[in-house]
């Protein structure tokens, strides 16, 4: 099988199109189709069952692609491993929640760059379920994680970073600031400001309120936290949030931490990747750099809560 009928057997799966693969990969329509023809008759079975405008995967397209994947992530591996020499090169896909990409891995970032300026970075965003299912179909050269602490699982390599201290906050003027401790019921009457489905936090957030008994009848949804930093600046109500993505507002004043226990509901931050991935010099740099920064993490938080 030729690689390059693989590459566009994959793109016009992925893009669900020959239009589309075709524009993608910068061929005619005529050439996506023709190739896909050779290696449907190479294979000896449709790979696309062709429904008008639309096209889906056929049972044997299906059993395909996960080959078809691994077969050019090999030959990617064996062409950086002899161009490379060790020196670390090509690009990097990394996943990772709104809230690291904007408040943990910024440092990183630079300090990888100007070490390595050849190696591309491109940070995807995205929930923890949605990273691990593209770690696990080697889309992502490694993701972060923010969920609870829980086991190895079989395919997927999870490491510890930091376990983040969780916080409610409101607006620093808010009559639950004045109570000593603040429990489930004194949200009844408030509005909660949540981050979308599929957060981790949030869904642990909604479960502690289950528990309790506490339906969340006055909620917004947010597709940003600085959108919910902002609302809850304003008055708007009181959100559930990492403690990293508010403390300069904290300090600033602006807004507060109640008096919450959250020590039965952190998460963890973890860094994830596929068991047989191929560690690249690029990745393992990365890895490094990420392992040395999670340990000023760790510091920090340490001297912030004490």
């Amino acid at each position: 099988m030729e690689l390059k009928n693989l590459l566009t057997f994959k793109v016009v799966a992925e893009l669900k199109g020959i239009t589309r693969a075709a524009e993608h990969l910068g061929y005619a329509q005529s050439s996506v189709t023709a190739q896909i023809q050779a290696l449907e008759e190479e294979l000896g079975a449709p790979l696309f069952d062709r429904l008008g405008k639309k096209i889906a995967l056929t049972v044997a397209g299906e059993r395909l692609l996960p080959y078809a994947v691994r077969m050019l992530e090999t030959h990617e591996e064996a062409k950086e491993a002899v161009r490379s020499q060790s020196i670390p090169g090509g690009t990097l896909m990394i996943g990772t929640p709104e809230s690291l990409a904007s408040f943990r891995l910024p440092a990183i970032i630079q300090e990888y760059k100007q070490t390595f300026p050849q190696v591309k970075i491109i940070l995807k965003p995205g929930y923890c379920w949605e990273m691990r299912q593209l770690v696990r179909k080697g889309e992502l050269d490694m993701a972060f994680l923010m969920e609870p602490d829980v086991s190895e699982e079989s395919d997927i390599h999870l490491e510890s970073l930091i376990t983040e201290r969780m916080g409610i906050i409101a607006p620093a003027d808010h009559p639950l600031t004045r109570l000593e401790r603040v429990e489930a019921e004194h949200f009844k009457q408030e509005t909660l400001l949540f981050t979308e489905m599929g957060c981790s936090y949030r869904t642990i957030f909604e479960q502690y309120l289950r528990t309790n008994g506490i339906q969340a009848d006055s909620a917004i949804e947010f597709s940003s936290i600085e959108s919910i930093k902002n609302c809850t600046y304003a008055g708007v109500g009181i959100a559930y949030l990492p403690l990293i993505t508010v403390r300069k507002e904290i300090a600033e004043g602006k807004l507060a931490m109640l008096n919450w226990d959250d020590r039965p509901y952190r998460v963890t931050t973890k860094l994830a990747y596929h068991r047989r991935k191929w560690i690249s010099p690029a990745l393992n740099e990365w890895i490094g750099f990420v392992r040395k920064h999670a340990e000023k993490w760790r510091k920090k938080q340490e001297e912030y809560v004490n």
